[in-house]
């Protein structure tokens, strides 16, 4: 049997957010204590922009926030949140006994198409913190965080989440809810004293008592912090009929999970739903690469057919302007499809941060 895990003795208070992301944690953190017994960690969906997100929520606490340093101490009573273009994640220290905790920064393979990623900051809380982690999910689109919360009410952890009807983008709110047995659904406005009153009552609790981290908690960690194999991917998952769209992968369909998730062995993870967005736009994308290649084939053949008449071959030109003109038609037709299907996407949703 394998040892019981030893958990910090504070607690982290996890976030993660998209679309809408900005005014929902600074009113979040704004409600939240000097004193604050608990470390913060934030990811927020920014890709590889350059990001000033610390200097914006500066304004709206009381508590130090900036971006994660990797080997970061985790410490109660400060705020850090993931820079652009890595994941945040925790580990345990072994050398001091596996109570005291660190940041991790790690490229490894995007979640959900993005880095930083929600999921593997929550995951990583779940198997260092256990009991003493708490997951918040704010605005977003699509069910970026389910899988994040699901492992931390596996290790015991509790979960906050946004009233969706609050929200900016309510996917990700309405994800969680669903899918995960949320302990609090909120207002922005009172998450920040929910918060203080938790880990009040955990001090007062003491909740340290260790529960088992589940494999799959430790096997996707291992994918992000490490590299890791097909035999452990095939611990949790098991091969599906799809690619992944980010290396062309086989995808793997994990064991028991819901809403369902993909993940290749090179460590690309997606959901169900951000798998069919990411092959909507790989459809998208190989139509405007056939329309710019039927609009190039086209000038071409009239090219051709000014250089056939000039030489008095008046048949052959007649066919290169007739094969001209079927790859203008051709080019029309996948125009009207790209247009009727871009306005269905931006019908569908609003612009996604990250």
């Amino acid at each position: 049997m394998s040892q019981s895990p030893i958990f910090a003795a504070h607690d982290a208070v996890v976030i993660g957010t998209s679309t809408g992301g900005v005014e929902a944690l600074r009113t979040l953190v704004a409600g939240l204590p000097k004193n604050f017994a608990a470390a913060v960690l934030v990811v927020m969906h920014v890709g590889d922009r350059d990001s000033i997100l610390p200097s914006l929520l500066a304004g709206s606490t009381r508590l130090p926030v900036r971006h994660a340093r990797d080997g970061d101490v985790i410490e109660p009573g400060r705020i850090l949140v993931a820079p652009p273009d890595v994941h945040l994640m925790i580990t345990r220290d072994k050398a001091n006994g596996g109570r005291l905790c660190r940041a991790v920064l790690s490229r490894g393979a995007r979640e959900n198409h993005t880095r930083p990623a929600i999921d593997p900051l929550f995951r990583s809380a779940a198997a260092a913190f256990g009991p003493r982690a708490i997951g918040v999910v704010l605005t977003g689109m699509l069910d970026d965080g389910t899988a994040g919360l699901q492992a931390i009410k596996a290790c015991g952890g509790r979960a906050i989440v946004q009233l969706p009807e609050e929200a900016l983008a309510p996917d990700m709110p309405d994800s969680a809810i669903r899918n995960v047995d949320v302990d609090r659904v909120l207002r922005l406005a009172d998450i920040g004293h929910v918060l203080e009153q938790m880990v009040d009552e955990s001090l007062a609790a003491d909740r340290t008592v260790p529960r088992e981290v589940p494999e799959w908690v430790r096997l996707e960690n291992r994918f992000v912090l490490e590299d890791s194999s097909m035999e452990a991917l095939s611990r949790i998952a098991s091969p599906s009929t799809f690619t992944c769209p980010e290396c062309h992968g086989s995808l793997w369909e994990m064991h028991g999970v819901v809403p369902k998730r993909f993940r290749c062995h090179t460590g690309h993870a997606f959901t169900e739903r951000h798998l069919c967005e990411q092959q909507g736009t790989a459809v998208e994308e190989a139509l405007w690469s056939a329309m710019r290649a039927l609009q190039e084939k086209e000038k071409l053949l009239r090219q051709m057919a000014d250089s056939a008449i000039a030489a008095g071959y008046a048949q052959t030109a007649a066919e290169y302007l007739e094969g001209a003109g079927r790859a203008q038609r051709d080019g029309e037709v996948l125009r009207r499809v790209l247009m009727t299907h871009g306005q269905a996407r931006h019908a569908a949703q609003p612009d996604r941060v990250g």
